[in-house]
């Protein structure tokens, strides 16, 4: 089976379309304003408490710009939050490529909108499983699933895609924005994308680790009626 090879892309990127969806909400609200003043016409996607702070943030502004990410899929959230971004339309618009008539054509046949830049940090699973008092299904609840996904989607495509996972970030992505009329150059999309596959495989280790370390007779059994 063969793979997609691109051999055209371009070095600036305008920022028309966002998903943000973040456990570490701090930074937004420089962050959020000053994507809106750059771009105006800028669209927003996000989730559950995020959606409520960018809300909250924008006020007024919000308007048609900021869209519930299940209102732009047709598919509402599941309980708990459980399932929110796992969508087809979503992974379109992270993977497809600029240059790629195949993927425009789809995008089109979805109605799915190709999304320049996704910011998003994950549960936060390593401070959980640090307290004493944390059971083995506590610990489960905080390993994030969509999160991780939607980096590496955005990550793996830098061609187009900017992956934002710290709000350590968020000033010098505005001072790229304001250099360049709204537009994220290629280097800066690859360095975001390096510091995302980081991000991923931190978490991932954590994660691994506390299953190495945590002993199912001892721990997990107990937690559970068993048949």
């Amino acid at each position: 089976m063969g793979k997609n090879v691109v051999n055209k892309t371009d070095d600036l990127v305008k920022i028309s379309t966002v998903l943000v969806s973040v456990s570490d909400k701090s930074g937004l609200e420089a962050f959020i304003p000053e994507l809106v003043r750059i771009n105006p016409e800028i669209r927003i996607l996000s989730t559950g408490g995020t959606f409520n702070k960018i809300k909250e943030i924008l006020k007024d502004q919000a308007g048609d710009r900021l869209k519930p990410v299940s209102e732009y899929t047709g598919q509402p959230e599941t309980q708990g939050g459980l399932v929110k971004t796992l969508d087809f339309k979503i992974y379109l618009g992270l993977l497809t490529e600029t240059y790629n008539d195949a993927h425009k054509k789809d995008l089109e046949r979805t109605d799915a909108l190709p999304i320049d830049m996704v910011v998003v940090n994950l549960y936060p699973f390593k401070e959980t499983v640090s307290k004493k008092e944390t059971t083995p299904e506590k610990a489960r609840s905080e390993i994030d699933i969509g999160g991780p996904s939607m980096i590496r989607a955005s990550a793996k495509n830098y061609l187009r895609v900017a992956s934002v996972v710290s709000p350590e970030d968020y000033q010098g992505i505005i001072e790229k924005l304001n250099e360049n009329k709204g537009c994220l150059d290629l280097e800066s999309r690859f360095e975001l994308a390096g510091r995302a596959f980081q991000h991923t495989a931190e978490y991932d280790t954590a994660i691994a680790k506390y299953f190495a370390e945590t002993s199912f007779q001892n721990k997990v059994a107990p937690c559970y009626q068993r048949s």
